[in-house]
């Protein structure tokens, strides 16, 4: 997460205003217990379209819905702007091609409506059907890394007004407020009733001014609040007057199966009311999650294209709620697009073959192959060849990330590299971005990425990773560059 100063934008497309990215990070699992029991509910009730007494009914968006795919966003920009680069065609076709949603998560009450409007107008042009995240809660997350928000409630119903004025009367679907339900920790008792009525009136609100939005609260993801207190949430939030159901996973790694057992878990303990389903954000859950590595995890891919067409009954959509490829704040600032976990989000995953309001895709091996013209990898340099380091820790209790800067201040080019140092306390990396790190004991190894292996005189490249620790986190002292000492700042 980061604060709302500075946020990253993605400049805007002719006739339309820009739009604020995304912020908020996965969130961390609260139990296995919590994870065992959600596994649990799946394997009961993942057998198909519920039918009988108190049974979830029909999905309420039609399975061919066509979401908006939006033509400034980052992932699009970035590919128009580097139709030469080897990661491109993979971008491009699995990431850059897909409907994602859109944020609203800096407070600009005076042009909240034309935004919306601007986009609302664009998707109904083209036949299509936005996906809309409304950020903007007052003391969301707590005040942790994505601090802010309107400056109360009143002023945050005021807005609320404004953004549903600029829904119009086409289809949209609206994502409110993430960790807004699941995440009361910082509050009161009387604080948390009075977000959750703000919450309720937020989306009469809505349903007031645009008849054919359909709203989603916060429902959390399957390793955070049992179903039955996350029921007992959304209940008080007005879900069952003023919703149209709820999400899950957004911005976080779970399983889709594990999510759908969950969400029904959920709805039955709201009693299964025939007007409520859930939507799943799909965006980077393809191969669930990296134990407990919530920022910006390496080894993850894309889930579940986006679509209507679930196939259950319980469950609107999956939706790619967390654009891929957009930061969680430890490899980049977050919400900045990064080429580098996009091509590591998409790499593995199959084509989207079919569009996406089909039936997703299975899990079949990819029908083309990512380019295969890489640099050489892990060639020692020759000549005179040397290299200066730069590493910079973020550290927290029992854990941190780490920045490392790697210069080649030598005469003769790199073309490939392996980076080792040994850590002179009890770090444990877990993670890593723009590299394979590789930890035995202490010793630690990192290497290229392929498209990153090559470094001119002068050149220099960056990677980084997540790490634990116990009771110190002393910076190493000493690295080498294919076996050539660097100086370290």
């Amino acid at each position: 997460m980061s604060t709302p100063d500075g946020v990253r934008r993605a400049a805007p497309a002719p006739g339309r205003p820009t739009q604020d990215r995304p912020r908020r990070t996965a969130r961390r699992g609260r139990t296995a217990a919590l994870a065992l029991a959600a596994g649990a509910a799946a394997v009961s009730v993942l057998a198909g379209t519920q039918t009988g007494a108190g049974a979830a009914v029909q999905g309420s968006l039609p399975a061919d819905t066509r979401f908006y795919k939006d033509p400034a966003s980052q992932a699009v920009k970035w590919v128009a702007a580097n139709p030469n680069d080897s990661r491109t065609p993979v971008i491009s076709q699995r990431i850059a091609s897909q409907p994602q949603g859109i944020w609203f998560a800096n407070y600009k009450p005076d042009t909240v409506t034309s935004d919306v409007r601007a986009i609302t107008s664009a998707a109904g042009a083209a036949g299509q059907v936005p996906v809309l995240v409304v950020y903007e809660i007052p003391n969301r997350d707590c005040g942790g890394a994505s601090a802010g928000g309107a400056p109360d409630l009143a002023s945050y119903d005021a807005w609320v007004t404004k953004f549903a004025a600029g829904l119009g009367s086409g289809r949209s679907v609206v994502v409110l407020e993430p960790d807004s339900i699941a995440l009361t920790t910082c509050l009161s008792a009387q604080q948390q009733a009075d977000r959750f009525a703000s919450l309720s009136r937020a989306g009469a609100a809505i349903h007031a001014a645009a008849p054919n939005a359909k709203v989603y609260l916060d429902g959390g993801h399957s390793t955070w609040n049992s179903a039955s207190e996350q029921a007992n949430r959304l209940r008080s939030a007005g879900i069952l007057a003023n919703a149209d159901g709820f999400f899950t996973n957004v911005s976080n790694f779970n399983t889709t199966t594990g999510e759908v057992g969950y969400a029904k878990s959920v709805l039955s303990a709201l009693g299964n009311p025939a007007n409520l389903h859930a939507v799943i954000d799909t965006s980077r859950n393809g191969n669930g999650p990296a134990g407990s590595a919530w920022c910006d995890p390496s080894g993850r891919k894309i889930g579940n294209y986006p679509t209507a067409a679930t196939g259950d009954a319980a469950i609107d959509a999956f939706l790619w709620v967390k654009p891929p490829g957009e930061a969680d704040g430890c490899a980049a600032a977050a919400g900045t697009f990064v080429p580098d976990i996009a091509y590591q989000l998409a790499q593995n995953a199959p084509d989207p073959s079919t569009p996406p309001t089909s039936q997703p895709p299975t899990s079949q091996p990819p029908t083309s192959q990512p380019p295969t013209s890489q640099p050489p990898t892990s060639q020692p340099p020759t000549g005179g060849a040397s290299c200066a380091v730069v590493y910079k820790a973020n550290s927290w209790t029992g854990g941190f990330t780490a920045d490392v800067t790697v210069k080649n201040t030598g005469t003769t080019a790199v073309n490939g590299w392996t980076l080792t140092w040994t850590f002179p306390g009890d770090q444990k990396t877990t993670s890593a971005w723009n590299a394979k790190v590789v930890q035995s004991g202490a010793s630690v190894t990192a290497t290229d990425l392929g498209y990153n292996g090559a470094l001119a005189p002068g050149a220099s490249t960056g990677f980084g990773f997540q790490a634990t620790y116990g009771s110190a986190n002393p910076a190493p002292t000493a690295f080498t560059l294919n076996g050539a000492a660097c100086t370290v700042s």
